[in-house]
């Protein structure tokens, strides 16, 4: 199975992290199947940028982002227009 998650870049002290799409029982800094995006807590405001095309295809094959990545992919917007995707649209009411 495929998670999307985090993967640890940065220096001591300086975390800086790569959004990757990744088997579920691969090591944290070990192999990964694509990037996706990335993510940089250091500045106020974090900086977090997304491939959003990729993203929302791999969400879309069934990938499941751990809870981390999930929050990121709200702040971004992400998550919203994956979960409007898959909702069925409301009957329009034109009484």
């Amino acid at each position: 199975m495929l998670k999307m998650r985090l993967t640890r870049i940065g220096k001591k002290k300086k975390p800086f992290y790569r959004v990757v799409i990744a088997p579920s029982n691969a090591p944290r800094e070990g192999q990964f199947v694509e990037i996706i995006g990335h993510y940089n807590p250091i500045p106020d405001p974090a900086e977090i940028k997304f491939n959003e095309e990729r993203a929302l295809y791999w969400l879309k094959t069934g990938v499941q982002p751990t809870e981390r990545v999930k929050k990121l992919l709200q702040v971004q917007g992400v998550w919203q227009k994956f979960s409007g995707a898959d909702a069925p649209a409301a009957p329009a009411d034109n009484a």
